[in-house]
């Protein structure tokens, strides 16, 4: 069958219909876009300039900024358009673009944090041997690896993607172009489709969840066997911000992709998607930024 994406376009239904709510909502996500954009920016100049902060955990935290940032910009700015539009419509090329770039970098993000749990895990099981392992050539190379191995599902997901026909003008009740969801427009058989969002879970989705979680059994073993007070809520003061950016992503992301009623569009899941899409890039600053005493040292300073 010949391929026909390029000829139809889908509407999104945004956050409300509402005209009246149309303004409020666009300053709230406007000031939120702003703050995470600033915060993020923030903590990634705070790690450049002080000496204190470049260290191996920095690093891969001014990664996590970067990423945010990105994540952030994939959806907000086209969401922010749509406000003052009658009729919010997008076309089919756009629409996978978008879901290719918001699957990098979602990928990219929970494969970073897998890496910073590999990162406490060395730096507080084994902190004689951390300078050693974790140097700036390793950190370099997880972070490109991390960057290579993201991009082959989103690009996997668009390329059977491309091979479906949209013959019909239909909506998506989202603000953003949600995988799942364009699959359930689609007139075409989807099958394939739908196993390939199985297997790349699943398969190594499972594993950097593994990977995220298992070094924390050693992590919590190890701090509560430490006889320093002090040693113990250092240790646990980073932990916990990691496993709370770790929980809210994870959380949200898998009720966004595997709720059971996928077709059932109600108002719970558009605000998981905000939960996931927007105010996730948002909540990781702060959370490093309030419980990280070393960042607000340096913000200290830097004021």
């Amino acid at each position: 069958m010949e391929n026909q994406t390029t000829s139809y376009v889908v509407v999104l239904s945004g956050l409300s219909d509402l005209p009246s709510l149309q303004l409020p909502l666009f300053l709230v996500f406007l000031w939120v876009y702003l703050m995470t954009l600033i915060g993020n920016l923030l903590i990634l100049i705070l790690i450049c300039t002080d000496s204190n902060l470049q260290t191996p955990m920095y690093f891969f935290l001014g990664t996590l900024a970067c990423l945010d940032m990105s994540f952030s910009s994939v959806t907000s700015p086209r969401m922010l358009f749509d406000f003052y539009r009658q009729k919010k419509i997008i076309s089919v090329e756009a629409c996978t673009s978008q879901i290719f770039f918001f699957l990098f970098f979602a990928t990219s993000e929970i494969s970073l944090l897998a890496v910073m749990s590999y990162d406490r895990y060395l730096a507080i099981c084994h902190p004689l041997h951390y300078t050693q392992i974790m140097h700036w050539k390793a950190c370099v190379l997880l972070v490109s690896g991390v960057l290579m191995i993201s991009v082959i599902n989103p690009m996997v997901q668009v390329l059977f993607l491309l091979k479906l026909t949209f013959c019909r003008l239909t909506t998506l009740q989202s603000f953003l172009c949600d995988l799942p969801q364009l699959l359930l427009v689609s007139c075409s058989d989807t099958f394939i489709n739908v196993l390939l969002i199985l297997i790349l879970t699943i398969f190594p989705g499972g594993g950097i969840f593994a990977l995220t979680f298992c070094p924390y059994i050693i992590i919590l073993n190890t701090i509560m066997k430490m006889q320093s007070k002090a040693m113990r809520s250092k240790a646990f003061s980073t932990c916990s911000s990691h496993l709370t950016v770790v929980f809210i992503f994870y959380v949200t992301a898998l009720f966004s992709y595997f709720h059971p009623n996928v077709k059932d569009h109600s108002a719970v899941d558009k605000v998981v998607s905000v939960c996931y899409a927007i105010l996730t890039p948002l909540v990781n600053p702060l959370i490093y930024s309030l419980r990280n005493k070393e960042i607000k040292i340096s913000l200290k300073k830097c004021i």
